[in-house]
């Protein structure tokens, strides 16, 4: 069994990708061997209409992938209603997870809004999955100039909400592995895989954090699905670790 915690529906913003179109995007996951995948919407980073864009995501997850695509919500903390998209994917849509971009949404981590947000989150039991970056920053559209999310008060923030489950998504060597160590051991944080890229990653990652913390993600469409699938070929993993990252992990946060 196969859970990816990392995979958007809709159109990324400045190019199409293969497999945008929800039909395609599950026949491909289905064809990889995948049985769920968290699907949160490229439309939530520039949107300012979240309630339309979770709407819209739910329906797309029920329609194209029913059984396979499970909805994560976006919800962004500097809009005037945020409380209300949030209390709407956990009771209306019975979301979860949720999915921030702070870079994207002009906050920081150790701000009022982010704390709040955290929040409200540990009080009604969800996920929060927290993306670090969304594309490299040497290939931006010059008049979209978003930098990776400064993770330097992360362990600080984690610390207050030890109940959160919080899910560190596209690391782009932002948290290394010392500090991952560090907020393994501040908090209840997890990492999905879909950016470790170097020869023997997770082996490396293994002795960074504890096995029960590591994820697997892809982060489809934008990547190739293979690319995270691969990671396991090359790894030398025994099958109860790979399985655990794989699948066991995710099935215990839900």
């Amino acid at each position: 069994m196969i859970i990816d915690v990392n995979v958007y529906l809709s159109r990324w913003p400045f190019r199409r990708l293969p497999h945008d179109d929800p039909k395609s995007l599950v026949r491909k996951l289905r064809q990889r061997g995948i049985d769920q995948a968290w699907a949160g919407s490229f439309d939530g980073l520039l949107h300012k209409d979240l309630s339309a864009v979770n709407s819209r995501l739910v329906a797309d997850c029920e329609e194209h992938g029913k059984g396979l695509l499970v909805p994560v919500g976006s919800v962004n903390p500097m809009l005037p209603d945020w409380q209300e998209d949030l209390r709407r994917c956990h009771e209306v849509h019975g979301m979860q997870t949720i999915r921030i971009h702070p870079n994207y949404h002009g906050y920081t981590l150790d701000s009022d809004h982010c704390n709040q947000l955290f929040q409200a989150a540990q009080d009604r039991g969800l996920n929060v999955q927290l993306v670090l970056a969304m594309e490299d920053t040497r290939v931006q559209h010059p008049l979209m100039q978003v930098p990776v999310v400064d993770t330097a008060p992360l362990e600080a923030v984690v610390k207050k909400y030890p109940r959160l489950p919080l899910i560190i998504m596209n690391n782009y060597v932002a948290v290394k592995s010392g500090q991952a160590s560090d907020l393994a051991k501040a908090g209840n944080v997890y990492f999905e895989i879909s950016h470790f890229e170097t020869v023997g990653a997770l082996e490396n990652w293994v002795q960074a954090v504890p096995l029960q913390r590591l994820l697997f993600g892809s982060y489809f469409p934008f990547f190739d699905l293979e690319a995270s699938l691969l990671k396991f070929q090359e790894s030398k993993l025994g099958g109860l670790a790979t399985s655990a990252i794989q699948a066991g992990n995710a099935e215990r946060l839900l």
